[in-house]
């Protein structure tokens, strides 16, 4: 079941948190890409140094999060890879989640030719724990763009979050976020959730 606009229109954390166990889908091609959500961060503007939108700063890269919930927001990082956001709250409060991970559960063959240009079975095991397992890769490897993306309806029917079909039981980790040395205080907020031992949880 695809989930619903209020969903996204509730604190970011909560949503952040309940975003783990669903699937992440992309339907590209004719193709369903899906993955589900095994790590995810919160970013909230108005108190969030780390955040795009920290300090109520709206720009022509960020005016997504500041839009409706249930968008994506979709950036370049380092001019070359990709991250999607799922835009959360009311309108005009510039928050968000990033999905940082996901396990494949769909058409993984596509997705490992999208990140490897390889066949799924020529594949070593550390590359197919490697395929999602970062923000960026997930992105490559679902055919996820700034260009194609970025302002997309959740809540439509080409990029979309659905319940997984099974109620998985699993042990939630909240601990801090990665790679956002230069947020001052911010580096110290427990953010970031993961699905505990999943194996395609990022590394750093």
């Amino acid at each position: 079941m695809k989930l619903k606009r209020k969903f996204y229109g509730r604190p970011t954390l909560d949503v952040t948190r309940d975003l783990l166990g669903k699937n992440l889908v992309h339907y590209i091609d004719g193709k369903r890409l899906v993955g589900k959500i095994v790590e995810a961060e919160a970013y909230i503007g108005t108190v969030d140094k780390a955040a795009h939108s920290y300090n109520n700063k709206k720009t022509r890269r960020n005016e997504v999060m500041f839009g409706p919930p249930g968008h994506a927001y979709v950036y370049l990082i380092y001019g070359m890879y990709n991250c999607i956001n799922a835009v959360t709250q009311d309108e005009g409060e510039g928050t968000a989640t990033l999905i940082r991970a996901v396990e494949p559960v769909e058409n993984i063959e596509i997705m490992a030719h999208n990140r490897y240009n390889k066949p799924i079975e020529e594949l070593k095991k550390r590359q197919i724990f490697n395929l999602t397992s970062g923000p960026g890769k997930l992105c490559m490897a679902m055919g996820i763009t700034n260009k194609n993306s970025n302002g997309m309806d959740l809540c439509g029917d080409t990029l979309w979050i659905e319940k997984a079909e099974e109620n998985e039981a699993f042990e939630i980790v909240e601990t801090t976020r990665v790679n956002i040395d230069y947020a001052e205080e911010a580096v110290h907020f427990p953010w970031r959730f993961y699905i505990k031992d999943n194996p395609f949880v990022s590394q750093k």
